[in-house]
Parts: C-alpha cells; sequence; structure tokens
C-alpha cells in the first residue's frame, strides 16, 4: 500500500527561497530508489513559514531502505560538502515528519 510521508520544514521567514534552491539543487535525487513514487515541494501561499516535502513510497519498507541508504546521506549533504567544502547553515529551524496513508480521493478525468 501507498505510503505518505511529509517533511514539514519550518524555515525563518526570509529562508524559503533558500530551500527551494538547495531542494532544485539535488532535484532527481531520489528518482531511482525502489519503491519511489512521487516527490513535491509545497511552498506556503500565506504568512506561515512551514514549508511541505510530500513524498510517496510503495510502502513503508521502501521508504526506511531509502533513508538507511548511502544515497539518502549523500543527497542530503549540500553541493559544497560533496565539493569538499564546509556545509552551509541550516535553513530549517525546526522539522517534523508526518507518515499517511490514503484513505480516499479522486482524480480528472484522462480524455
Amino acid at each position: 500500500m501507498t505510503i505518505v510521508k511529509i517533511n514539514a520544514i519550518t524555515v525563518a521567514g526570509d529562508s524559503g527561497d533558500e530551500l527551494a534552491r538547495r531542494f532544485a539543487a539535488r532535484a532527481g535525487a531520489v528518482d531511482d530508489q525502489d519503491g519511489f513514487e512521487g516527490f513535491e515541494l509545497l511552498r506556503p501561499v500565506d504568512e506561515r513559514t512551514t514549508w511541505l516535502v510530500v513524498t510517496r513510497w510503495r510502502d513503508e519498507e521502501a521508504f526506511q531502505a531509502w533513508v538507511t541508504s548511502p544515497a539518502f546521506a549523500h543527497g542530503h549533504r549540500s553541493a559544497a560538502e560533496r565539493g569538499g567544502e564546509p556545509a552551509p547553515p541550516p535553513v530549517g529551524v525546526h522539522s517534523e515528519v508526518w507518515s499517511y496513508v490514503p484513505a480516499g480521493g479522486s482524480s480528472p478525468a484522462r480524455p
């Protein structure tokens, strides 16, 4: 059964664009992971400062295999770190991971 993992990342008010840049710099890093089904980075459109990283996985085992993989560690290192330079300061001031399973919904009809 598909599992949805949401990483709710709270950033300082002016750090959202930097968070988006960092995610863009590693776009596709998880695409080939077994059991990975999709990714979205959601930016708030109101006064909130919590961005949502939404991923979908075949099952909990696939997600855990990714979290414990070398690819996860590598993908979460900054471009500077991968180049042997010091890590930039963190953008997030708080984060927590939420887990959900689909319980309903709909998809638009395809022509």
